[in-house]
C-alpha cells in the first residue's frame, strides 16, 4: 500500500476518494484475505472473521479461501458505508475509510453477495471523530485526512430502505445485524427477542423519506459521507435492556451501556 500510495501521488491524475481507493486497490484486499487465511491454516486457527470486505475481489478471495480450507470456520462482513456510498457519491473527504469506498460496480457486487447469503453480518463500522481531527491542514488532500466515519444511525435505515428494495427480507436484516454477530461473539443474551434475552430493540418505520444532514444528527461529528443521501426508512425508537433511550430523533435517556463479558 505504501508503494501504491507513492505511485498515485506521483502520477497526480487522481484526487479525493478515487485516489485513495487506487492507493489501496481491491486486489491488495484480496491478497490480504488470502494471506490471512493461509496463515490460519498453517497455525491451526479454527475461526477467522474477514471484516470490512469492500470489493468483488475481496469477497471472491474470501469465498475461494472457504473452499480451499473447509476446516476453518470463516465469517464474512461488510459495512453499511460500502453498501451505500461509492467514490463518486460520497460527500467529500469525510468518506475516507479503510478499506476505501470503491466504484459503483463493487457496491453492486457487495449487494449481490449479501442477497446470495455470502455475507454473515453487516455493521456500521462507527469510527467517527470531530471535524478538526478528521481533516488535515489541506482539506483537499485525502492522504492527510484520518480514516473512518460514523455509521451507526444509518445502518438500519440503509438496510431496511435499500435492502428491502433489492429483495432483502426483514428477517434476514435481523440476522445480519443482530443474531449472527451475537452468536459469533458469544453474546448469548443478545440477538433475539425472547425470554431471558436483553430487550435491545430498534423500531424502524419502513415508509418514511428523509434526507441525511450532518446538522440534524445527534452525533458530535460535524460531517457525514452520506450528506444529501435520500433514505426511505428511519429508526423511530431504540430500547436498551427495555429502557427507551431514543425517540423522535433525539436521545432521551442517560447512557445505559455496560460491559458484557464474552461467552465461550
Amino acid at each position: 500500500m505504501t508503494a501504491y500510495t507513492r505511485m498515485v501521488e506521483r502520477d497526480g491524475s487522481l484526487s479525493g476518494l478515487r485516489a485513495y481507493s487506487a492507493s489501496r486497490p481491491p486486489h491488495s484486499e484480496g491478497l490480504a484475505v488470502t494471506i490471512a487465511s493461509y496463515l490460519a491454516h498453517e497455525t491451526g486457527l479454527p475461526n477467522v472473521n474477514l471484516l470490512h470486505l469492500s470489493s468483488e475481489k475481496a469477497l471472491s478471495a474470501a469465498l475461494t479461501m472457504a473452499t480451499a480450507f473447509p476446516h476453518i470456520d470463516f465469517r464474512r462482513e461488510v459495512t453499511i458505508g460500502h453498501l451505500l456510498a461509492d467514490v463518486d457519491t460520497a460527500h467529500g473527504l469525510g468518506g475516507k475509510v479503510n478499506p476505501p469506498l470503491r466504484d459503483r460496480d463493487d457496491v453492486e457486487a457487495l449487494w449481490r453477495h449479501v442477497l446470495a447469503g455470502d455475507v454473515d453480518w453487516v455493521v456500521s463500522d462507527h469510527a467517527c471523530c470531530r471535524d478538526e481531527m478528521k481533516f488535515g491542514a489541506d482539506r483537499d488532500d485525502v492522504f492527510l485526512a484520518k480514516s473512518g466515519f460514523g455509521g451507526a444511525e444509518y445502518l438500519l435505515p440503509g438496510l431496511v430502505g435499500e435492502g428491502t428494495r433489492r429483495g432483502l427480507s426483514l428477517q434476514r436484516i435481523a440476522q445480519l445485524t443482530s443474531w449472527n454477530p451475537a452468536r459469533r461473539y458469544g453474546l448469548l443474551r443478545k440477538g433475539a427477542i425472547a425470554e431471558g434475552c436483553d430487550a435491545d430493540i430498534a423500531l424502524v418505520d419502513p415508509d418514511v423519506s428523509w434526507t441525511v444532514r450532518a446538522a440534524d444528527s445527534e452525533s458530535a461529528q460535524e460531517y457525514t459521507p452520506f450528506e444529501g443521501f435520500e433514505m426511505s426508512a428511519r429508526v423511530t425508537d431504540t430500547f436498551v435492556r427495555g429502557h427507551r433511550v431514543f425517540a423522535d430523533g433525539k436521545v432521551t435517556a442517560e447512557p445505559l451501556g455496560r460491559y458484557i463479558r464474552r461467552g465461550r
